[in-house]
């Protein structure tokens, strides 16, 4: 049985992605196990994937035989291809007539620049369908055992890039730190030592806990619990690297209630 066959027997219908469209898709955090059908269903068809640097080779592999696999990684600090050059190529291939599947790590439209490539699609006419995906600012925190809110501690829960907080066009980091809510950073490593310092300044208290997860769901996976004033030497010091999520907050502490209890638990089931 072929993975298109599989497809049919799981969903019944199979989305059909045709040629001259475009299918802007999630991968989820990294491990294949995260990656929707619906992705897995253009891995299948496309005859190009385009795909971003956070996507596992494992799910790459799940590409049909005989699909172009196309780099357009944008990684921070690092030689990469410009937005406006990705959304030109996705639409250059399509009026081509090939199908492609332009496949990103995480959810295309949660900082994934998914929104900016479905314009210049709908500005060209090109057909274009979004396959969500699991991203990992949530997804992350779970296999990490920090939930992203919990009854009793927030009502809310705020996702925020760390892009620009070294420069004057960064966020209003007093303003996050006044609501009191859970805060989930992408890309923040670089910035981290900045953003940190501004929630405190903000009027955060030192002590609010924080975590770092990097390389989520993988096996190469490494968590750091700390306090927002030390997380960001104590990921220097600890060599950490993106890429990475920051969450800040006093939902991190449940992490620490979880895995003091879960050994009791499996002992008590076994």
């Amino acid at each position: 049985m072929n993975t298109l066959d599989t497809l049919r027997t799981l969903m019944g219908r199979i989305p059909v992605l045709e040629p001259g469209h475009v299918w802007l898709a999630g991968a989820g955090p990294g491990d294949p196990a995260h990656v929707t059908l619906d992705a897995v269903a253009g891995l299948a068809q496309a005859d190009v994937v385009v795909h971003d640097a956070l996507v596992d080779p494992r799910v790459l592999a799940m590409a049909r035989e005989g699909a172009a696999l196309e780099f357009a990684g944008k990684r921070g600090g690092r030689p990469s291809a410009t937005q406006a050059d990705i959304s030109e190529r996705l639409i250059v291939l399509a009026r081509q007539g090939k199908r492609v599947l332009r496949l990103k790590g995480g959810d295309p439209f949660v900082f994934g620049r998914g929104g900016e490539e479905a314009l210049s699609l709908t500005e060209a006419g090109i057909p274009f369908r979004v396959i969500p995906g699991i991203t990992s600012g949530l997804s992350g925190l779970a296999l990490a055992s920090i939930p992203a809110t919990v009854r009793g501690i927030n009502q809310a829960v705020i996702l925020a890039t760390g892009h620009g907080a070294d420069t004057n066009d960064g966020l209003d980091w007093a303003a996050l730190a006044a609501t009191g809510q859970p805060i989930i950073l992408y890309m923040a490593m670089k910035t981290l030592p900045q953003i940190t310092h501004a929630l405190v300044a903000g009027g955060m208290r030192p002590d609010m806990p924080a975590a770092i997860i990097v390389s989520a769901s993988l096996a190469e996976e490494r968590i750091l619990i700390a306090t927002v004033s030390d997380i960001a030497d104590r990921a220097a010091a600890a060599g950490l690297e993106p890429p990475a999520i920051v969450a800040i907050g006093e939902i991190v502490t449940v992490r620490e209630q979880l895995m003091r209890l879960i050994p009791q638990v499996l002992e008590h089931v076994s």
